[in-house]
């Protein structure tokens, strides 16, 4: 048989230095030949040549040819003895106490027939292959030639492997197997190897700066997202969340949380600060105090959030107002009684009625005549559980379950036995507040006096339970007090000056309910905070004074639907009640809070990711993507660089051009593989501007040049005795010049003032008026002008003239066609001016088909949208 099966590259006579280094190479290889076998397959003076070739499968192979004949084979820096050599020389194979290996990739499969007998590769002589047959020696093996990793090596030596026998294979760094680790194992069967080793592109955890992730994950598959949050007092271009990507070149950019910054804020002259600082940070308090006796008005400081400084600042003024008695509250009350008024910065406490939970400030302030808004009192409508059991006590008196929010239950000890604690528990929002103990009265601890407090009163060393103490602090006047609890002073005995810093009044969160207030709040002390309607509280219900600071402020986010789920190329949506693809008919116009969807791909592409999303605040979580081919590299543009260049890219990725200075992309900065085919690439444009415009008697400064950069400005002048209307430069953008520089003749007189819809002037017009000159306007009845009522000519020009705006007319017809009313009966009113509101209500035996929201509209420059009821059921 004779075949054309390999390829030679060259063919070269062996120099006495790389004799010598063979014969070492093969004496480390086979230990166990001896002197004699060792000259079999690197003879001592006979000739030698070095053969280098490629075999059928595309193998880069060396062979030692002596006398015309193949000896050895040398693949990947291992040696194998050739089958001519093992037969041709008696005393070579019983030299090797184990079968040798054979080189499986050159000779086509070696391994054992069943007539104990193999075709094999002997002969090798001027590219003719040669088969004689071959005992069976041995068992089945593997080769490691027979796999090929991508991205991974075997981590052992040996070429060959034995039936059933497990060796371990290593991923390259950047890669991982499927389960997610460096390494994996694999088993030689009689199929072959198995599993198929695969090492798939990988990201590990990133480290983070002033950011968190929101995954507890460690590694990350190729097009996995990874979301990450910045912690407190920072935030990141796309806001305090963001999301990165891992991509075939790493993680897709690395996040970047900068710090946030308050803005220095305007202070008017009347009014100090302190401190006085180049930049502020969130969680920095800033304090004011008024000048020259006059009284302040608002809070005394402020603090710097991440959505800016809160409350608002204060003002400076020489006299303040009175109020009248406070605002009734719906569900609460007033604690103290009520006084006809009020002197400015009087406060005023409230209490809900029973069951009912005060959410917000429980005190209002008088400012400068205006009281500050209301907290809110809201029903709680989950009740307590049983009442809880006591050790050696019980209830003094109990009614029946439900109990409510604000009920309370008292609690006595046995005889023998004394309450530690409060002794009585309150239901506060379903749950029952900390149970009393009953500690044997003969088991209560005492408590020690500490030698380092002088001046007790009484003196001695313990103290019985329930004891009192009084004493004072070395150097110190002030008389403190303390009484024995168990064996544990209540308070502490101490002193260590602690200093309370008191917080600024609390913030106004933004999407919360009003909390504007001056009163200054302690260490400690906590604030409940209510979202406005259609929002949630995200983070703690409840924020902290702590350390002259409000801590844990949260955010009120929109809850709110989710729209139509995101559609992904080559896939649709899943119906959860079907097998089939969701039916246009069965689509919602929304999905509520947690609603998950499920993806399924077209025929010809797979999911890449999680195939279900989730509605999540408004919002649909990442969907995955239906791989297809991948594309070639991508094509090069004139004048455009490339974001990323590599060997192949995904069904899907998407590459960025740029342009060089002086261009800019014309279309789609990116193009996209799809189907193996890249999206239509962009074109770099050239961005110079060329020619200065004309603007009749503003002049250029400097010398002209024959093109302008994107970005370069040039400045102009006017002559004299003319002023600059508008700015003195112009710049070039993307080739076309912005900005219009006008030289104006101060004297220049104004024509007849412009007309205005549903307004007219106050004066009878004139054909001419001279700079300087003021005119103003004022609307017909109902309707409301918008902007500024007088207008003045300067540089021969008006001034910008304000507007009526459309009054809204409430038609009785559209109410009746509707099935509305007006909401409250006493307002007869059919016309509404802008910016007023107007509520309805669906007429009896009607019920709403458009949202709540829709009722209560607005009027804006003559137009209204009414909201619409329908025939109730039954």
């Amino acid at each position: 048989m004779v075949a054309k099966a390999f390829r030679v590259k060259s063919n070269t006579a062996i120099k006495r230095s790389d004799r010598r280094k063979l014969r070492a190479d093969v004496m480390a290889a086979f230990p166990t030949l001896g002197t004699d076998q060792v000259s079999v397959l690197v003879p001592g003076k006979e000739e030698l040549n070095i053969v280098k070739l490629y075999a059928h499968r595309g193998d880069a192979v060396t062979v030692y040819v002596s006398g015309g004949n193949p000896i050895l084979f040398e693949v990947e820096k291992n040696l194998y003895p050739t089958v001519y050599a093992l037969w041709s020389y008696p005393d070579l194979l019983p030299a090797f106490t184990t079968w040798p290996p054979v080189l499986e990739k050159l000779v086509g499969g070696a391994g054992c027939c069943q007539d104990s007998w193999c075709p094999l590769l002997v002969c090798l002589r001027y590219r003719r292959v040669t088969s004689v047959p071959l005992p069976c020696w041995g068992t089945e093996t593997c080769s490691k030639s027979e796999i090929t990793i991508q991205n991974g090596f075997f981590s052992e030596y040996e070429p060959t492997y034995s039936l059933n026998k497990e060796t371990q294979y290593q991923c390259k760094p950047g890669y991982v197997t499927p389960d997610g680790k460096t390494s994996g194992p694999v088993t030689c069967l009689k199929s072959g190897w198995s599993p198929q080793p695969t090492c798939i592109k990988s990201c590990e955890m990133p480290a983070f700066e002033n950011a968190k992730a929101k995954s507890s994950g460690t590694w990350f598959k190729l097009n996995d997202t990874l979301d990450y949050e910045c912690h407190d007092g920072y935030k990141s271009q796309d806001g305090r969340t963001g999301s990165i990507v891992c991509g075939n070149d790493g993680w897709s950019h690395k996040p970047v949380c900068y710090e946030i910054e308050c803005k220095i804020p305007e202070i008017e002259d009347n009014l100090n600060t302190q401190p006085k600082e180049d930049k502020y940070r969130v969680g920095d308090v800033l304090k004011f105090f008024c000048r020259q006796r006059l009284k302040r008005v608002g809070p005394d400081s402020v603090q710097c959030y991440d959505f800016g400084w809160s409350p608002n600042l204060p003002t400076c003024k020489e006299q303040t107002k009175q109020c009248s008695p406070p605002p009734q509250l719906l569900n609460g009350k007033v604690k103290e009684t009520q006084k006809e008024n009020y002197e400015h910065n009087d406060l005023v406490e409230y209490v809900c009625n029973p069951r009912f939970l005060m959410k917000g400030f429980n005190k209002i302030q008088c400012v400068d005549g205006q009281w500050t808004d209301l907290p809110i009192c809201i029903e709680v409508e989950t009740t307590c559980g049983d009442i809880p059991e006591l050790n050696y006590g019980c209830a003094v008196q109990t009614s029946n379950p439900p109990y409510h929010h604000g009920d309370s239950v008292e609690f006595n000890c046995r005889e023998g036995f004394t309450m530690i604690g409060q002794k009585s528990i309150t239901c506060i929002s379903g749950s029952w507040t900390q149970l009393p103990q009953c500690i044997a009265t003969d088991e209560l601890q005492k408590c020690k006096y500490s030698l380092t407090i002088r001046d007790v009163n009484p003196f001695k060393t313990e103290f019985d339970h329930n004891e009192n103490i009084n004493y004072k602090c070395r150097g110190k006047l002030e008389q403190k007090h303390s009484t024995c609890i168990n064996g544990r002073w209540d308070p502490e005995l101490t002193c260590t000056e602690v200093q309370m810093q008191s917080c600024p009044p609390p913030p106004q969160i933004p999407n919360a309910h009003n909390m504007a207030t001056t009163v200054n709040y302690q260490d400690g002390e906590k604030v409940s905070v209510v979202c406005q309607d259609n929002y949630i509280i995200q983070d703690a219900e409840e924020i902290v004074c702590k350390d002259g600071r409000w801590q844990s402020v949260p955010h009120c986010v929109e809850k709110s639907p989710c729209p139509q789920p995101p559609q992904i190329e080559h896939g649709t949506i899943k119906s959860s009640q079907f097998s089939e693809e969701m039916d246009e008919t069965l689509k919602p116009e929304v999905y509520v809070h947690g609603t998950k969807l499920n993806y399924i791909c077209e025929d010809g592409f797979r999911i890449s990711g999680k195939d279900e999303i989730t509605c999540h605040m408004g919002k649909w979580s990442s969907p995955p993507r239906c791989v297809g081919l991948s594309c070639a590299p991508p094509p090069l543009i004139p004048h455009g660089i490339l974001s990323h260049v590599s060997d192949s890219y995904q069904y899907g990725e998407e590459v960025t051009y740029k342009c060089t200075e002086g261009f800019e992309i014309n279309g789609p900065a990116f193009i996209r593989c799809i189907g193996g085919k890249w999206s239509h690439p962009p074109e770099c444009k050239n961005t110079d501007c060329f020619s200065l415009p004309d603007f009749g008697n503003a002049t250029p400064i400097g010398p002209k040049k024959t093109f302008y950069r994107s970005g370069e400005k040039v400045t102009y002048k006017c002559p004299n005795n003319y002023l600059l209307d508008g700015p003195n430069t112009i710049q070039c953008i993307n080739s076309q010049w912005i900005g219009k520089p006008i030289c104006r003749d101060p004297n220049e007189n104004c024509g007849p003032p412009p007309p205005i819809d549903n307004g007219d002037m106050t004066t009878f017009p004139k054909s001419e008026y001279a700079p300087g000159s003021s005119v103003e306007y004022q609307c017909q009845s109902l309707y409301v002008l918008e902007g500024n009522k007088v207008i003045t000519c300067r540089y021969g020009q008006w001034s910008e003239p304000p507007k009526c705006l459309d009054v809204c007319i409430i038609s009785e017809d559209s109410m009746e066609r509707h099935n509305i009313q007006l909401r409250w009966s006493s307002t007869k009113k059919l016309y509404s001016p802008t910016g007023d509101t107007v509520e309805f209500e669906c007429k009896a035996g009607y019920r709403r088909q458009t949202s709540q929201q829709t009722f209560r509209v607005t009027c804006w420059e003559g137009k209204l949208t009414y909201p619409v009821c329908v025939k109730s059921n039954g």
